[in-house]
């Protein structure tokens, strides 16, 4: 189970919940959009250009199940990963992200000093920067243990270190034992 990706996920899909198209005409609007035409809609839904002609003009409003399936379908396919390209621009440029989490966390400093692991309830907004980290390896495929030590680094400088007001040594936060973890934009 990917604790992180699908934790950065889900908050994405709660700031950004705006409903596909559901009626045909806007369907059929939104494709002619995303593909600069009918003719491409056309091909694609393998029906004729002037068909996608009359769904746009809602002269034709219901169609037939199977065309629906697939109109449905491609709107889906085209739909969501623009909202996410938007949910993850805005968090990455301007609103960053929060963590809310409870977990066992210490950290290491230099000396063999250490403050013993414990568990922790933190939430903690992360500065845009973080946010970009996050969604980048996400989409580069980085495994929960890569994405979990990168909110880990992110705790150690925000909450630790409190952005380099303090604990400027510390070599290594440790981010184990999660018991719970939700992102939020």
């Amino acid at each position: 189970m990917s604790m992180f990706g699908d934790g950065l996920d889900t908050a994405v899909q709660k700031a950004f919940t705006r409903p596909a198209p559901k009626s045909a005409g806007v369907q059929m609007r939104y494709l002619v959009k995303q593909m600069g035409g009918t003719k491409a809609v056309a091909q694609m839904l393998r029906i004729s250009q002037r068909t996608v002609e009359r769904y746009v003009k809602d002269q034709i409003k219901k169609p037939r199940p199977d065309l629906a399936v697939r109109l449905e379908r491609e709107v889906k396919k085209r739909w969501q990963p623009q909202i996410r390209a938007k949910a993850r621009e805005k968090a990455a440029t301007t609103g960053g992200i929060v963590i809310d989490t409870r977990a066992r966390m210490g950290y290491t400093a230099p000396i063999g000093s250490t403050d013993q692991d414990r568990i922790r309830h933190l939430t903690i907004a992360l500065p845009p920067q973080y946010a970009a980290r996050l969604f980048d390896a996400q989409e580069q495929g980085a495994t929960d243990q890569q994405l979990q030590e990168i909110a880990a680094e992110a705790l150690k400088e925000v909450y630790f270190q409190d952005g380099g007001r303090r604990a400027g040594s510390l070599e290594e936060v440790r981010f184990t034992d999660i018991e719970h973890l939700e992102f939020d934009l």
